[in-house]
């Protein structure tokens, strides 16, 4: 059943800053933010008006934005009811999940073994400015220090396909990170993993860094999972 936004939510701003960076850019960033913060939910449709409001960008600019989230499986259009916010099965979450455990211990791992020290400087940079904002009691602020934190770790692997890969395949992760992050503790927990990457990166240790990786995923999985049903758990099980 579709819920409608929490009080936290309708008072954020997904207001797109007008800085030198391409506006579609910052208005799909803008509507993906929201979806992940649960701002929008799963089956919810995106009206354009509402849209317009919220980033403070055009017609045109906002339907530009929906195409791109259309092609990273963020929503989906149909002829009656316009743009929907994707709704994701228990299973689907699960498989998107176990993909980027291997794509992102792959990263982690490329990071360890060839990135120049200048790279690492900045993914350690990255991090502690992601520690500093953890405690940002604005949900927005958290999501957006961390995925430049992300963002910045894919730079550092310096491998375009894996990158782009990760990229698409995180884009679809929004649809559940809200579940994670309302979990109790998850962002203690997952500032205490990504530690250990980077730890395992620092000290140019490739197999330590993989398995760090792979259980910062695990972990997150099991935070989204459990909020499905536990007749689609059976399901799946």
């Amino acid at each position: 059943m579709m819920t409608s936004a929490t009080p936290e939510t309708r008072a954020m701003t997904f207001l797109v800053d007008k800085i030198p960076a391409p506006l579609r850019q910052q208005a799909t960033e803008s509507i993906r933010n929201s979806i992940a913060l649960g701002h929008f939910k799963p089956g919810q449709r995106l009206l354009e008006r509402e849209l317009c409001e919220m980033t403070g960008v055009s017609r045109t600019l906002v339907r530009e934005s929906l195409r791109q989230l259309e092609a990273e499986g963020l929503i989906a259009v149909s002829a009656n009811r316009g743009p929907v916010v994707v709704t994701l099965s228990r299973k689907q979450a699960a498989d998107i999940y176990a993909v980027r455990a291997l794509l992102e211990a792959l990263v982690a791992e490329t990071v360890a073994r060839n990135a120049p020290q200048s790279k690492i400087d900045s993914l350690v940079q990255a991090f502690e400015e992601l520690r500093r904002e953890i405690s940002d009691p604005a949900p927005l602020n958290r999501l957006m220090a961390k995925n430049r934190f992300y963002d910045c770790m894919i730079d550092c692997a310096d491998n375009d396909a894996l990158g782009t890969s990760l990229r698409m395949l995180n884009a679809r992760v929004t649809l559940l990170r809200s579940a994670s992050l309302q979990r109790p503790g998850r962002t203690a927990h997952s500032l205490n993993e990504l530690e250990l990457l980077v730890a395992a990166i620092r000290r140019r240790d490739p197999e330590a860094a993989h398995a760090a990786a792979i259980l910062h995923v695990r972990s997150a999985a099991a935070a989204a999972l459990e909020h499905f049903s536990e007749a689609e758990t059976r399901e799946v099980n």
